[in-house]
């Protein structure tokens, strides 16, 4: 994987939040314990704020893991010619965290979180991915901007 050169905290939270999905992607799972505590323990090492980088990772793995059969029918919905299942990892895990963001951690600004997704894209993704995560978010935002995507509709869903 390139070497990421950020110092903003909540970047590189990012970053070891999509390696630490990528990781339970090939591995049908992780165990918390064993491979996130490596993964931010490598990733540490780049933070001037380790603290801020531990808490954000946590709590975006968290909520990963917590809501990904929601996040996953979100990418189904507003990317419905690719199967999530066959959607490369790093996509499908860029996706899972831009949303996770755009519905669940509010004091992301919804730009913010479309533009860092897009910026992963291009780092870890194929040629086409910033394209794809960029055009996927898009309808998702125009979704969240007419009223037809928030967290109270997905719940109502049984989501």
């Amino acid at each position: 994987m390139p070497e990421v050169l950020t110092r903003d905290p909540r970047s590189l939270a990012r970053t070891v939040a999509l390696q630490a999905g990528f990781a339970s992607d090939l591995r049908g799972g992780f165990d918390e314990e064993s491979g996130v505590a490596w993964l931010l323990e490598e990733n540490l090492v780049h933070a001037g704020d380790a603290g801020n980088v531990l808490a954000l990772s946590k709590t975006l793995l968290e909520g990963l893991t917590d809501k990904q059969l929601e996040l996953d029918h979100l990418i189904q919905t507003y990317a419905p010619a690719w199967p999530v299942h066959l959607l490369s990892p790093v996509d499908r895990n860029i996706l899972r965290i831009a949303l996770y963001e755009l519905l669940y951690h509010p004091v992301t600004p919804a730009k913010t979180a479309v533009n860092e997704a897009v910026e992963l894209a291009k780092m870890f993704g194929s040629d086409s991915s910033a394209r794809f995560v960029n055009g996927v978010l898009g309808t998702a935002m125009a979704a969240l901007s007419r009223g037809e995507l928030n967290q109270e509709k997905l719940a109502s869903e049984g989501r």
